[in-house]
């Protein structure tokens, strides 16, 4: 694997697996993405790249068939992420056309392909987190899931599913997330809150059978992510739509406590109202099946949510530098403080 173009390159996932590449010896790279006026950019400065496009250009290039790099393989990772988009037209032109289009082209030349697909194409988990499970008869519950969706059904409909690899990401946290808002992980809004005020706040519960904190998600870290990817790309036997997560659900609870260990503080959290416009389709359980994966060989280990939230807080969030960097380990001694430390410590701060 020599020459390779991530979509998305500069975005959370794409750009950590551009360093994954890098670490594996590929530097030979298009990125392709829309880096606008934000901070997306810094994810790519500490990267090993060939060159880079607009995923506008990068499309009418692929349209007009005068695209000069020819890759190995595709890795799409480009789309939008949020769950709050209400621009349908948008979110089916950019996110389900786009990845046709280039599925398609990458099929036609032989060339490996990789997308994300996502674990919002599960809907409220009525029909259970399998990636065996009858496509058609998913239900997504926001716009964003469908567009994912639409994919997934236009692969399968059509044989590509055959042919190239799509991954249901569950909710994946880790470095190279802190362009992202909103849809940042409550791992690094929780070190933000911590910083601010000592404490973290999380959504109540508004089901009688489930305590404040205790809805549970699949956290996979990154870094396990990407180990998975690399596999799949060096393993063209393997095709299919599978699940990315670690096929354990663990709450809200437990990961605020991960992160207040990780600081070295005493956990202090504070319990606030779902907002009213997301309480009718929160998802209160989510949990990968992992058996179509591990059946392929594929040799799944993944970090304890204790040890992926202690590197991610330790080796990025409080390192100088907190991006991936192909160029160093990002990893750095990390004092050990007791359990009483308080919110001035100065490990508990987090860089700006």
């Amino acid at each position: 694997m020599k020459r390779v173009i991530v979509t998305g390159g500069a975005g959370f996932i794409g750009s950590a697996f551009i360093w994954k590449l890098n670490r594996e010896g590929v530097d030979d790279i298009l990125v392709v993405d829309s880096l606008g006026t934000g901070e997306k950019w810094r994810n790519l400065a500490g990267l090993r790249f060939s060159d880079y496009l607009h995923k506008s250009e990068f499309l009418r290039r692929i349209d007009a068939g005068t695209l000069s790099f020819s890759p190995e393989a595709v890795v799409h990772m480009g789309a939008c992420s949020s769950t709050a988009e209400r621009d349908a037209d948008y979110l089916m032109e950019n996110n389900t056309r786009f990845t046709r289009t280039l599925a398609q082209w990458a099929v036609q030349r032989k060339r490996r392909f990789l997308y994300a697909s996502s674990a919002a194409t599960y809907g409220n988990g009525e029909a259970g987190f399998s990636d065996r499970s009858d496509l058609v008869k998913l239900r997504p519950m926001n716009m964003y899931g469908y567009s994912k969706h639409a994919f997934d059904l236009h692969a399968e409909r059509t044989g590509l599913l055959g042919k190239i690899v799509g991954l249901k990401f569950f909710n994946v946290f880790g470095p190279n997330e802190y362009h992202k808002g909103d849809m940042a992980s409550v791992v690094f809004k929780a070190c933000l809150q911590i910083a601010e005020t000592g404490r973290v706040r999380l959504f109540r519960s508004h089901r009688v059978e489930c305590a404040h904190g205790e809805q549970s998600r699949d956290f996979i870290y990154v870094k396990d992510c990407i180990d998975v990817m690399w596999w799949l790309l060096t393993h063209s036997d393997v095709n299919g739509l599978f699940n990315l997560g670690t096929g354990r659900a663990r709450t809200w609870n437990d990961l605020a406590k991960a992160v207040f260990a990780a600081l070295g503080c005493r956990p202090e959290i504070e319990y606030i109202p779902m907002p009213e416009p997301i309480r009718e389709t929160y998802q209160y359980h989510t949990r990968a099946s992992m058996a179509s994966l591990r059946a392929t060989g594929c040799p799944l280990t993944f970090r304890s949510m204790e040890e992926a939230v202690h590197d991610y807080v330790a080796n990025h969030l409080q390192a100088q530098d907190r991006y991936l960097c192909s160029a160093s380990r990002n990893v750095r001694a990390v004092e050990s403080r007791g359990a009483d430390a308080g919110i001035n410590d100065p490990g508990v701060k987090v860089p700006p």
